[in-house]
Order: C-alpha cells, then structure tokens, then sequence
C-alpha cells in the first residue's frame, strides 16, 4: 500500500485542469490547422513543378532497389518452400528459405537500382538538354534505359529491352495522369 496517495475519487470535481493558451485569444482547434498547400521560402521554388537531378537519383535508385529487393526476397522465399524435401529439419528449411530469398532479394534489387540509376540520369539529362518536361523525355529515358541495361546482351536484346522499358514507362506515366484527373485526392 503506497502512503501519500489521494483516493481516485477524492477532491475530483474541484481539481481544473492547467490550459496553457487561456490567455492567450486564439481557439486552440485552430491552432495546430495544417495548410494543404506546400509552402515555400522563395516564389522561384515555387515556380519548379519537378524534383532535382539528385533527388531524382535517390528517389528513382531507391524505389527500384526497395521494390527489387521485395520481390526478388518473395521469389526466393517461394523458390526455397518448393527445394523443401521430406527429411529436412526445420533448422535446414530455414537456413534454405533465409540463404535463397537473401541472394534472390539481393540481386534483384541491385539490377532494380541500376536500372532506377539510368533511368533517372537519362530523363534529368533530357530535361535539361530539351529545356522541357514532358512526356516526351520520360519515354525515350526509358527506351535508353532498357537498350543501355541490356547493350551487353546483344543488338537484338538491347531493343527488345529498349520497346519494353519504352512501353513500361509510358504506360506509367499514363496511368499517373489519367490518376491525376479522374481520382479525386
């Protein structure tokens, strides 16, 4: 039993509770009210409706390795469940599941990140070098991008992989604009 303590029902009515904005004239629900706008320290900041060439290369790099790393781990994952074998101990089956998906999540994630690399080097070069942000740069980055990643492979892989970089990036970059319009944020 624990001295000095008051009961819990004890002087409860008459205690008021500390309000630190009482003096001062201002509704504190109105206080914390957030703007929705983005707010800016120049008008010039203002003005630019696209990241930077290095936020770019962090944001594309990173996405791509984030989202290689997962699906390749999941691909691993998958792939060690079905090499399972009858006699095996669950210390082998999870020392096979953690082995594969890591070297599986690894790899994937590293080509994601080249790939996410070049394709923002590639389209911050052609905004800059076009003096223009359209769709335009954004589809042939990723013609380059897919030709330039799989160059090694051969002409023929190369524009393969070109076609379909092209294709993917364009069908992205109109699925975020028909998002842009039709769905309501």
């Amino acid at each position: 039993m624990a001295f000095n303590q008051p009961k819990e029902n004890e002087n409860h009515e008459q205690r008021r509770f500390y309000n630190p904005y009482q003096d001062l004239e201002i509704q504190a629900q109105k206080l914390y009210q957030l703007p929705t706008q983005p707010e800016f320290l120049f008008h010039e900041e203002s003005l630019r409706q696209r990241r930077s060439w290095g936020e770019n290369l962090t944001y594309y790099t990173g996405c791509g390795y984030l989202a290689g790393a997962s699906s390749g781990a999941a691909k691993g994952f998958v792939d060690a469940v079905r090499a399972s074998e009858q006699g095996d101990t669950v210390k082998l089956r999870v020392n096979r599941v953690l082995n594969s998906s890591g070297l599986t999540g690894r790899q994937w994630g590293n080509r994601a990140g080249v790939i996410g690399l070049m394709y923002a080097g590639l389209e911050s070069g052609l905004v800059k070098w076009r003096d223009t942000d359209d769709v335009i740069n954004s589809v042939v980055a990723g013609l380059a991008t897919g030709a330039l990643f799989k160059a090694a492979s051969g002409p023929r892989a190369a524009a393969v992989a070109g076609a379909v970089g092209g294709l993917l990036v364009g069908c992205t970059v109109g699925m975020k604009h028909a998002i842009k319009r039709y769905v309501p944020v």
